[in-house]
C-alpha cells in the first residue's frame, strides 16, 4: 500500500492536480493539510470520481484537514481529546487541524499543527499546548493498546533537528527551530513512535514561494509521519516527491510518500 501526507494549501484551486498526482503515484491514502474551504465547498465529486473516499473538517479560507482513501475510510474522529481552543473574535474556537480515520486496519491522522507566528506570540503557546495535548492523547492509546497500528501524518511546523533548515542562523528568534518546540515532538518519539521517513526520505518538504526559495533549494523539513512501533515495521521505504513541487501552481509543500507492506 501507499500513503501519502501533502499541505495541499488550498484544495479547491489545486483538486485536480491533487487527484492527477494521486492516480498516477498510485496513492491509497492521502492527508491533506491546509485545505482552506467549509466541509460544503470541498471539492468532493473529484475524488469520488476516481475511487477516493474522503473525510474532512474545514473552517473557511484558513486551516482544514481531510483523508482521501481508496481502502476504506472507517471511525472517522474529528480532533481529538484535550484539544486546545484559540480564540477567534473574542470566542474560543475548536480549529480544524486534526482528523483520523481507519484505512485498511491502520489509523491515519492527518494534523494540521499550529504555526506559532513568533515566539512572542499567543499563538507560539497555543502551539505548544496543542501539541502537548495531542501527545497526551496518544501516549494513553499507545498505553491501551501497545499493537495499534497508526500514522501520524501531517505538517508539523516543526523543524526537529538544524539539518532541517536550509540555514539556521536565517531561524534565530523565529518559530519552527525553537527548543520548546522540539521538546514538544520529541514528547512523540519519547512515547514510543517514529518518523517513519527516516532513513529513506532525506531533504525538505516546504519552500517558500518568496526569494526563489525552491530553485535555491532554500527550505524546512517540517511535513512528516510518526508512526507507531507496529506499524513502523510495515514501512518498506519513503521518499518526498520534489517533482510535484515543480509544477506550476504547486503547493509550496511536496508530499510524502510512504510505502506500507
Amino acid at each position: 500500500m501507499r500513503f501519502a501526507t501533502w499541505n495541499v494549501n488550498s484544495i479547491r484551486a489545486r483538486s485536480e492536480a491533487v487527484v492527477e498526482w494521486m492516480e498516477n503515484t498510485d496513492v491509497d491514502v492521502l492527508a491533506m493539510q491546509e485545505t482552506k474551504c467549509h466541509d460544503d465547498a470541498f471539492p468532493l465529486m473529484s475524488f469520488l470520481a476516481s475511487g477516493y473516499d474522503v473525510a474532512h473538517v474545514g473552517q473557511g479560507a484558513y486551516n482544514g484537514v481531510a483523508i482521501a482513501s481508496r481502502i476504506g475510510l472507517d471511525a472517522v474522529e474529528i480532533a481529538f481529546d484535550g484539544v486546545p481552543t484559540y480564540p477567534v473574535d473574542n470566542q474560543p474556537i475548536r480549529e480544524a487541524r486534526a482528523i483520523s480515520a481507519v484505512c485498511a486496519g491502520i489509523r491515519v491522522w492527518s494534523l494540521y499543527v499550529p504555526n506559532g507566528r513568533t515566539p512572542e506570540d499567543p499563538h507560539y503557546e497555543y502551539k505548544l499546548r496543542w501539541l502537548d495535548a495531542l501527545a497526551d492523547h496518544i501516549a494513553l492509546r499507545l498505553a491501551h493498546d501497545p499493537a495499534a497500528e497508526m500514522m501520524l501524518a501531517g505538517d508539523w511546523n516543526v523543524a526537529q533537528t538544524d539539518d532541517d533548515v536550509w540555514d539556521r542562523e536565517c531561524f534565530d528568534g523565529r518559530t519552527h527551530v525553537t527548543p520548546p518546540e522540539r521538546a514538544a515532538v520529541q514528547r512523540f518519539l519519547d512515547v514510543g513512535l517514529v518518523d517513519s521517513a527516516l532513513p529513506y526520505a532525506s531533504g525538505y518538504t516546504f519552500w517558500d514561494y518568496t526569494q526563489l526559495r525552491f530553485p535555491r533549494n532554500e527550505g524546512m523539513r517540517i511535513d512528516y509521519a510518526f508512526c507507531s512501533p507496529a506499524l513502523d515495521t510495515r514501512v518498506l521505504g519513503a521518499h518526498i516527491d520534489r517533482d510535484a513541487r515543480k509544477r506550476k501552481g504547486a503547493s509550496d509543500h511536496a508530499p510524502v510518500v510512504f510505502e506500507i507492506g
